[in-house]
Order: structure tokens, then sequence, then C-alpha cells
């Protein structure tokens, strides 16, 4: 189960009724109701029927409302220390802060992101890929923008242990050398919301061409998702002022890193051979580079 059931809440929206999609956006508008009122005064609040509000907290996954309520009860708990924490009333980022507050507002969200996607890892999964990222003739990671970013430390990353692997932000060339992928390779998503479409594409090709596929994504049952053969999850929430990917941009990074480390478990003593090598023709180049 998800261990932010808001965000299970808020990705669940488009697959609701018109009467349960009342009952989410009243949870979502303030949690501390499902908390404070027994099921026939929420029904009551959201205009609908005691068996909506059962059935919309089964489709959550939950067995009842009952347990709908520990669970938002525990998420909003959680979420008041994290504010206490940076001394917050809230992390909803006002176009009036100042930067004092931006500042506390994105750390409690980006800690939050990470804390949230440690919690909820799926431990197989990593294991899954990390083995056959080692067993790989040659790993293609695919993102666009933000996503772009994070599939580029992960290049960085595995070229130093001897990987092959490569990342082309450009969609036409990431299809083209997907489709050269066989067995023998790996291909690797990144995608927040699941829907980038280019990315989408490049993992389909790969997929078709025989590699195994992976998404990094923050939606189980987005269109990357459901194109993979293991699915890493992610978990955070963008504040809706913002001008760039911010939480999930941490939230997937540090996937990554969990990721890469397996990878070097699983290697073994081999890794450590590259990593040394990496390292002194970078500390060689700072040496006699100009001005140094």
């Amino acid at each position: 189960m998800d261990a932010d059931v808001l965000a299970l809440v808020r990705r669940s929206l488009p697959k609701l009724s018109a009467a349960e999609a009342r009952v989410a956006e009243t949870i979502l508008g303030d949690p501390t109701l499902v908390i404070d009122l027994a099921i026939n005064d929420l029904a009551k609040l959201c205009r609908t029927s005691l068996s909506t509000v059962a059935r919309f907290a089964q489709t959550l996954g939950y067995s009842g409302y009952r347990e709908l309520r520990v669970a938002v009860a525990r998420t909003v708990t959680l979420a008041q220390a994290q504010q206490a924490r940076f001394g917050l009333d809230s992390t909803t980022i006002d176009p009036e802060d100042e930067p004092a507050a931006i500042a506390a507002k994105l750390a409690a969200m980006e800690i939050d992101a990470i804390e949230k996607t440690a919690l909820a890892i799926d431990a197989a999964g990593i294991d899954r890929v990390a083995r056959a990222v080692v067993a790989a003739r040659h790993i293609d990671l695919f993102g666009q923008a933000a996503s772009s970013l994070t599939a580029q430390d992960l290049q960085l990353k595995l070229s130093r242990i001897g990987c092959s692997v490569s990342h082309s932000p450009d969609p036409h060339l990431a299809v083209t050398t997907a489709s050269l992928r066989t067995s023998d390779d790996v291909a690797i998503a990144f995608s927040h919301s699941g829907e980038t479409l280019e990315t989408v594409r490049a993992l389909e090709v790969a997929r078709d061409a025989g590699a195994l596929v992976v998404a990094v994504t923050s939606v189980a049952d987005s269109s990357l998702a459901l194109v993979a053969d293991v699915v890493l999850l992610t978990h955070a929430h963008e504040s809706p002022f913002r001008m760039a990917a911010m939480s999930s941009r941490i939230a997937q990074l540090a996937l990554v890193d969990v990721l890469f480390v397996r990878v070097v478990q699983h290697r073994g003593e081999p890794v450590a051979v590259p990593l040394q090598l990496t390292h002194d023709a970078a500390a060689a180049r700072r040496r006699t580079s100009p001005g140094r």
C-alpha cells in the first residue's frame, strides 16, 4: 500500500466516478475531515451515499472507510511533523514568499519525497534491474526535459564503472537506438507523470526489440508503467507554484542512487579498477588545467 494515501487519492482521480471524485476532492481539500468525520457525515458533506464512500476506500485498495481513516491520519501526522520541523504552517509556495520561506518549503517537500520513495522502495524490482544492468551488453536511458537530467546522472555513474551505456535527449535518436536492442540489453525510462509521449514510445520500441524495459515513474498505472517489465516508483508531490520539476527530480535521483549502489554490489570487486582509473583521469585533468 502507498505510504502517502493523499498521493494515492490524487493519482486515482481520473479513474473515479463523479460521486467518488467528489469524495476524493473533499479529502484532498481538507484531509482532516476524514479523521474527524464518521462515514455518514462525510457522505453527507460530499452529497453522496455511504456505499459510495466505502466503494471509494476499496477502489484505493483499503478494506473500508476505517482503514482509510487510519491511513489518512498517518499521512497527516507525518506531514504535520515535517512542517513543524521547518517551522511551517504549509509547504505550498506562494508568489509572495521570501527566500528563507521558499528554502524551508522546498527542503520540506524534497526531504518528504526522498523519505517516501525510500520507504516504498521495491527491493525485488531494484535487484532485478541491478542484476540485468550488470549482465547487459548495453543500457539505454530515456528521458525528456528534467527527466533527461536524471538519465544523464545514471549514465555518468554507470560509465564510471565500465558499463556500456548511452542517453540522448533527442527523441528521434532515442527511438533509433532502441530499435537496435536485443534480449542482451536493458532500457530504463524516466518520467514523473509516466505520460511523456517520446519516452513512452522509445520504451515501447526497446521492448518490441527484445530488451528488458524499466519504467521509473510516480504513477503505477501510467502509459510508461504499462509498457515496462519492471516499474520502480518514486513518490513526490510537486508544488503548483513552480518553474520546473523539483521534488520529482530529487525522488528520481534518490532512486537512481539506490539502483547504482546495488549495481556496484552485484558487480563486486571489478568495479574498483574503473572507479580508480576514472578518478585518476579526472584528477590529472584538474592538475593540468590552466589557472588551477
